[in-house]
């Protein structure tokens, strides 16, 4: 479904994009914040979330101009909970179990204010304007809720997976799952016309 070329392509924009969106959070969380090394893979929603073990968010961010469709990033519950502990004031070090509206919101914020950037370094990349709606929420149970992913759950979609640190409180992964014509429209910018 992707080459070699096209895969590279990718882990090529989402290093740029997320190195900026990096340097946005570290500023916002006062933290230093590296995001690197993604890894692109071809699977289903289904396979993905078969993955997961623990309760994630599922976060939606809209391309509402340069590129077409839906972009989701999905990020662990308690990674979410440190993030909107740092954002409303705390260490990071005790963050509330369960995530209320208030630090759903500040998470909202967080990857508002890194999309904001990624959205704004695409733009330097491909010398076109990238446009993002505000980020949706969901926070997910895998055990307990229904997913609702935008694609059907067995249709392929490209997994770009990151890895992501926050000072010495977060060591994990930060997930962008996009459908596969909107990523081979990104590589393809890059690139040049196939």
């Amino acid at each position: 479904l992707l080459s070699d070329l096209e895969q590279d392509a990718l882990g090529e924009i989402g290093n740029i994009s997320m190195g900026s969106a990096a340097t946005a959070l570290s500023q916002l969380l006062n933290q230093r914040v590296v995001i690197t090394t993604p890894q692109v893979i071809v699977s289903t929603p289904r396979e993905l979330v078969n993955q997961f073990q623990v309760p994630f968010m599922i976060i939606d961010v809209n391309f509402t101009e340069g590129l077409k469709g839906s972009n989701l990033f999905i990020l662990k519950v308690s990674d979410a909970a440190i993030i909107a502990d740092l954002m409303m004031g705390g260490d990071g070090t005790n963050p509330e179990q369960e995530l209320n509206e208030i630090s759903i919101s500040a998470v909202g914020e967080a990857m508002n204010q890194m999309m904001g950037t990624a959205a704004t370094s695409m733009h330097t990349i491909f010398q076109k304007s990238v446009v993002i709606s505000p980020p949706k929420i969901t926070a997910v149970n895998y055990q307990q809720d229904p997913i609702v992913f935008p694609w059907d759950m067995d249709h392929d979609v490209v997994i770009v997976s990151f890895k992501m640190e926050i000072g010495s409180l977060i060591n994990s992964q930060l997930m962008q799952v996009i459908p596969v014509a909107t990523a081979k429209e990104e590589a393809e910018m890059l690139l040049g016309p196939s």
